[in-house]
């Protein structure tokens, strides 16, 4: 693997994000095509065969787009903005 490693900081912070988007999956109120990106996401954040950074900005990607639907509850769409937050400082 080139570039950053899994740093105990980076781990913990992929498995909070997992956490939230596991409960967006869980969650009765949010739509569908919502629970899908969310369970993508978790795929994407169990990899390792690339970076930190990059699972990082793949994951920012599909949950960015979230924050934009207009179908999204409110609550839901304050859980992403909080794995925008956890994500946007892992770089490589």
């Amino acid at each position: 693997m080139s570039g950053e490693e899994f740093t105990d900081e980076i781990l913990k912070a992929f498995e909070n994000v997992e956490k939230l988007l596991s409960g967006m999956e869980k969650d009765r109120s949010v739509p569908r095509n919502i629970k899908r990106i969310a369970q993508e996401g978790i795929k994407e954040l169990q990899k390792r065969d690339e970076t930190p950074g990059v699972i990082a900005s793949n994951v920012i990607y599909m949950v960015d787009d979230l924050s934009q639907d207009p179908n999204i509850p409110f609550h839901a769409r304050t859980t992403i903005y909080r794995i925008l937050s956890l994500l946007e400082n892992i770089k490589d």
